[in-house]
């Protein structure tokens, strides 16, 4: 039975009925008089402006939604059971803790929205009846369905979607830390860069999918079917590139920040191209100026005050590291991969070489997609060909020409230029 069937139970509202819905629910959560909360369930607002509406813990039930535009409002622990959002527009909404089971978001635009903790499974619908107590619309369980759905750079940390049916949909740079997928159709679905680490993928079926370049550090995968699916770049347990217990890179990172603040005088430098640094924690506050870690591993690393003046980074894995603070100035990143880390406040600018030489940082061809460059000072960085997509670059200090030849979808905050 579609979600669309039944149509004698809903009630068709306007949008100026579902505006004045809306104001009554706000004033309930302002605590003024008037105020009542938004129901509705059982309602057809199809097509309708619900944009940056505060609908948090509104009530939903079975609701058909096809074409909404819910852009940027804010849905937490709303109840969206058995909902019909197919092609709504959820770009940028905030649903946090939201009962979505058995909702149908076929075709929907959920590109960078916050699906913490939400429920996707499976629901059926029932109606008070008199004689038995609930009397099923559907006879069988309905599925959530997000096929052929943009989830691109979704926040889907610790959600539960076990049994969904997602095929061709396109998961690219979402957050699915310890999310369920238990026997969930992933069949042809995008899922590069994704960040899969301590999910459970038991017995789901991945056929043909590209889960290129994901992160599954601690990913739960018996028994499901990875047939045809791209599973290069992937980063898991195992040690990617030279493993940190064949050699004492504790030591040899501390001996190169020795070196650099005696000038030469103690300690002595390293190389750490192509190593797997992961299992140091923290390299927080030392001063590696002119590291050189080309196509090393650093992701999730605590970097913050790092000082990396000149470093040799090219092709680098910092996902998800804190570089806070960091001293990057004149560091060279051409290649380098940053999606998801946080370098608000970093210097970026160029390297002071004497005799007015400047030598400017270089990002160009990096992968900078949901990156916090919040007041970083990004002055004469190179930044040909690189992707800064869903990137917060509010009050950051560059010069607009940079984003020549950028990829710049979805940028966020205004930049200081």
């Amino acid at each position: 039975m579609s979600a669309t069937s039944g149509q004698s139970r809903y009630a068709k509202l306007t949008q100026a009925q579902v505006d004045q819905i809306c104001q009554k629910h706000e004033r309930l959560k302002a605590m003024k008089p008037g105020g009542a909360r938004a129901v509705f369930a059982w309602s057809d607002i199809s097509g309708l402006d619900l944009r940056n509406r505060d609908l948090s813990d509104a009530d939903f039930t079975a609701a058909i939604m096809v074409g909404t535009d819910l852009s940027g409002a804010k849905l937490d622990q709303s109840n969206l059971y058995c909902v019909d959002m197919q092609m709504a527009n959820l770009s940028r909404a905030s649903l946090r803790r939201t009962d979505l089971r058995g909702a149908c978001l076929r075709g929907a635009n959920l590109s960078d929205v916050d699906l913490f903790e939400a429920d996707l499974r499976e629901g059926a619908l029932a109606l008070p009846d008199k004689a038995s107590g609930l009397a099923y619309v559907e006879v069988s369980a309905r599925i959530s369905d997000a096929g052929f759905t943009n989830l691109r750079g979704a926040n889907l940390e610790r959600s539960k979607l076990s049994g969904i049916q997602a095929m061709k949909a396109d998961f690219t740079d979402a957050i699915m830390k310890s999310c369920k997928l238990v026997r969930a159709n992933l069949k042809q679905a995008i899922m590069e860069n994704c960040d899969l680490s301590g999910a459970d993928m038991s017995g789901a079926d991945v056929t043909g999918a590209s889960l290129k370049d994901a992160v599954m550090i601690g990913t739960k995968n018996e028994g499901w079917n990875a047939s045809k699916a791209d599973l290069s770049g992937i980063l898991t347990d195992k040690a990617a590139g030279t493993d940190i217990t064949s050699l004492p890179y504790d030591q040899m990172i501390q001996d190169h920040a020795i070196w650099v603040d005696s000038v030469g005088k103690e300690g002595k430098p390293s190389t750490f191209d192509k190593a797997d640094l992961r299992a140091l924690k923290s390299i927080k506050g030392l001063n590696l100026t002119a590291l050189s870690a080309k196509g090393a591993v650093f992701y999730g690393l605590d970097m913050r005050g790092v000082q990396l003046q000149g470093a040799q980074l090219q092709g680098a894995d910092l996902r998800n590291c804190d570089l806070r603070g960091a001293d990057l100035r004149g560091v060279q990143m051409k290649g380098a991969r940053l999606d998801g880390s946080n370098l608000e406040g970093a210097n970026l600018g160029p390297l002071n070489l004497g005799n007015d030489r400047l030598f400017p940082a270089d990002l160009s061809e990096a992968r900078v997609r949901g990156v916090n460059l919040q007041e970083a000072n990004m002055r004469m960085v190179k930044l040909d060909g690189a992707d800064l997509s869903r990137s917060n670059l509010d009050r950051a200090q560059m010069n607009l020409e940079s984003l020549l030849n950028v990829v710049c979808v979805g940028l966020k905050g205004k930049i200081a230029a």
